[in-house]
Parts: structure tokens; sequence; C-alpha cells
């Protein structure tokens, strides 16, 4: 669903429905500035500079595009199997980063295959994990990638104490209601990611301090009392609607039963914690 519906198709994943009307404002350019902006400004990806994320041309935010080794392979190969030829083109990008919409209907095993083209020879042999194995768990969003590619879940429990499971948490996109706003501080009710007997999972809504993803014009965040919006790496990057935060909150919930699934086969997760 890109700005429309969420319905669930026979195995489970979102289908697309353009009936409703878009979320998050602006066009494919500004939905990628968005949320790429925040782990970009902590210094986690892209490039080095953030301002063309934050006041760019559209034609300034595409060079940065470029710049991500974790979004822009999942954009490219998505527009190769659309057949969409602008890996920024609007849909494409929120189905990237909110899961459901054009990438409910691709092949998982096929965009498995042709992203792990891209990535392998990228990451070297630092992340071994990188194997066709990994088609188990694809799916062509965010959300798979933190969990199946980046090592993360793969450091649960082996002594790195809770930094892998608040790096996990900060990193996928979050979904949740705005309960009050005073100037750039908002407080958002959502749910935390929870390691719980050695399984991850979804905490209780609880309220948390978050911040507008920036003052500046392209990324001005203008979420009241009761929006729905889509927080990453603790700040707000846009509201969303209903439908869409459905869409984000099953693709997610799948992402865990997979991620555990492997768990629970292979990995010691340790103790249970926040």
């Amino acid at each position: 669903m890109i700005g429309g519906r969420a319905d669930a198709r026979a195995d489970g994943h979102p289908t697309n429905d353009a009936s409703a009307p878009e979320v998050v404002a602006g066009s494919g350019a500004d939905v990628f500035a968005r949320f790429a902006y925040a782990p970009n400004d902590l210094g986690y990806c892209g490039p080095p500079d953030a301002t063309a994320l934050r006041e760019g041309t559209a034609a300034q935010v595409r060079a940065a595009a470029r710049r991500f080794s974790g979004a822009w392979p999942y954009l490219r190969v998505m527009a190769r199997m659309t057949g969409i030829a602008d890996p920024l083109d609007r849909r494409l990008v929120e189905s990237y980063w909110l899961g459901g919409g054009l990438g409910a209907d691709l092949d998982r095993e096929a965009f498995a295959h042709e992203l792990l083209a891209v990535l392998g020879p990228a990451a070297g042999h630092y992340w071994k994990h990188l194997t066709p194995d990994l088609a188990r768990e694809a799916a062509p969003n965010h959300c798979f990638h933190v969990f199946g590619v980046y090592p993360w879940s793969r450091l649960l429990g082996v002594g790195s104490g809770e930094h892998p499971l608040r790096i996990l948490d900060d990193c996928r996109i979050t979904w949740g209601v705005v309960r009050a706003r005073r100037g750039d501080e908002i407080s958002v009710e959502c749910r935390r990611l929870l390691l719980d007997d050695s399984r991850l999972r979804l905490s209780a809504p609880e309220t948390r301090s978050v911040a507008a993803v920036s003052s500046a014009r392209r990324l001005a965040t203008e979420a009241d009392v009761g929006d729905r919006v889509a927080l990453h790496w603790g700040r707000v990057c846009g509201r969303i609607d209903e439908s869409r935060a459905r869409v984000l909150a099953e693709a997610t919930e799948h992402q865990l039963w997979v991620t555990n699934t492997r768990l629970a086969a292979g990995l010691d997760v340790g103790a249970s914690g926040r």
C-alpha cells in the first residue's frame, strides 16, 4: 500500500490499495530525507554531511541517497523488479521505509537473490551471514534490513549487554500516537522492543519523549496531539494514517516472527531485557 488501505493477502503480507490518502508529506525525495535524516545526522549511515537531507534541493537529496549503502540497494532492486525507472519514486520509498505497498507483491526469494548480489560484495568478509539462507527472512523493506541484514540480532546475549537490543529498537521504524507537544519535544505513545525469554517482542504501549526530525523547512513536522506518527532513531519523521500504521505493524510483527525462528534454531540469546 502506498498511501492506501492495508489489506492482508493470503500469505499474511499487506497488499496495495490506492483508495486512501497519501501519508507522510512530500515527494519521494522528501520522504527519503525525512526517514534517512536521523541516522545520517547521528553518523550511522550515508554521507558525512546531513545538510542535503535537511535543507538541500531534490537533486542534492538524490545524490545523498545514492551514498546510503543500506537503503539505496533496496530501492535500486525494487525499481528493477517493479519496472519503475526512478528508485526515489515515492511509492518505492514509502514501501521501503514502512513496508507493504509495491514491495508486498515482489517475489521474496528473487528479491533476496538480487539484493544479496549487491550487498554481498560491498559487505565483504565482515558479514558472513549474508548468504542465500537469508531468503527465508527476506522482505523488501527497512525492517528486514534491521533484523536480518544488520548483525545486531546475532549479537543478542553474547556479552554485548543491552546495546544490540537498543540499536534494533532505535533503528526499526516505530509507529505511535502523539500525546503531548511542547515546542520540538513530543511525547509519543508507542511500543518498545523487548527480549523476553530469548524471544523478541513488542511491549505494551508506553509514552516516550522524542524530537521532531528538524526545524528545517524540508523536514519540519507538524504533528499535533492525537496524530499517528512514524519514528526513526528517536525522532518523528512525519504523520501516517491508521492504515499505514497497521501495515507497518504487520511488517514488524512478521519480521520479529522470522527472526525469532532463526534465533530459536541456532542462536543462544541471553537474559531478557529492555
